[in-house]
């Protein structure tokens, strides 16, 4: 095995000194509509130079114009309104600000910075459906997300039946002090949790929807901030069960996600998705079949044909990791 290992590698292996080396990729690409771009650790400088130059030419060269990111909804919906124009009283630093959840390094660094000041400026120079999106997929944002519905409800339909929907939801979750753990570990003992009143905030925005059609993506938002209230409960409830549920919780939410971007962007939509090598890869290929695990590149490549989705897996043969001893 180590030999024909080695032997694929002497044979396929490409240099990388330039981001012009990165051409054959690029070409590899071809007509893909979903490219996977993966990572080996979090945080690690080089991978997202990398990510970040490869999706500059697939913006530039392939018209792709979204990025989704394995983050938060509501914190990468600042970079994403930032970049748009949305907002003009913000710059980067602000803008980064509101990484709240550790590890806020995972986005607020020196690289994403450099890649979103160049989506700004990219997006200045089009127009319409052309400027580029940038997304959180993830499922943490349970607190954060449901703030959001109500606070945009508040504004739009504070007498409606999804903002009663919505002060249930939120009212079921108060008594958790907004610590996750502590939902997790309550939830055992509750029979029925906060599921009911979060998938009856869902339901009730999904029948709604046509009268949250606005500007500035207003709508996607109010959307997907329901939908990840409803997968986070789910999630922290499966947390204290099983691992392997919840692995499959989270990425079948941030797959979930994807597909709520791409429907809401019509079907010619181009992403770039930015997870680690375990989400971007096919689990059914490895030994998370073996676990009970799915993941969102398996998921993607079943819904889709096979010529639309493109995976690059990064990794490193020397270097170091810095890491803390635990979280903070």
């Amino acid at each position: 095995m180590m030999k024909s290992l080695t032997e694929a590698i002497k044979k396929f292996a490409l240099p990388f000194n330039t981001p012009e080396d990165l051409t054959s990729l690029i070409d590899a690409v071809g007509d893909a509509k979903v490219v996977l771009l993966g990572e080996a650790s979090h945080g690690t400088s080089e991978f997202y130079k990398v990510r970040a130059e490869l999706s500059k030419r697939l913006i530039e060269e392939k018209g792709f114009t979204i990025i989704a990111v394995e983050g938060d909804w509501p914190s990468t919906q600042h970079i994403n309104r930032w970049i748009k124009g949305y907002v003009s009283n913000s710059n980067i630093q602000e803008v980064f600000k509101e990484f709240k959840r550790w590890p806020t390094w995972m986005w607020a660094n020196e690289e994403i910075a450099e890649l979103v000041q160049w989506l700004e400026k990219y997006n200045r120079e089009v127009k319409g459906n052309e400027k580029v999106g940038f997304y959180g997929m993830d499922v943490y944002s349970l607190w954060e997300s449901l703030d959001e519905v109500i606070n945009y409800l508040r504004k739009t339909n504070p007498e409606g039946a999804d903002m009663a929907f919505a002060k249930k939801a939120i009212s079921c979750f108060e008594p958790f002090n907004r610590h996750p753990e502590t939902y997790a570990f309550s939830s055992i003992h509750i029979s029925d949790a906060c599921v009911e009143e979060v998938s009856k905030l869902v339901a009730s925005i999904r029948k709604n929807e046509k009268q949250y059609e606005g500007d500035q993506e207003a709508d996607l938002n109010l959307k997907i901030n329901a939908l990840v209230a409803q997968n986070a409960e789910e999630y922290y409830r499966a947390m204290v069960r099983s691992d392997e549920l919840s692995w499959n919780v989270r990425d079948e939410h941030m797959v979930e996600v994807i597909n709520e971007i791409m429907d809401y962007h019509g079907k010619d939509a181009k992403i770039i998705i930015w997870a680690h090598n375990t989400h971007i890869g096919d689990a059914s290929a490895t030994d998370m079949k073996e676990e009970g695990l799915t993941n969102i590149g398996e998921i993607l490549r079943l819904q889709n044909k096979a010529e639309n989705v493109f995976a690059v897996g990064f990794g490193t043969y020397r270097g170091e990791v810095i890491a803390a001893d635990e979280d903070p």
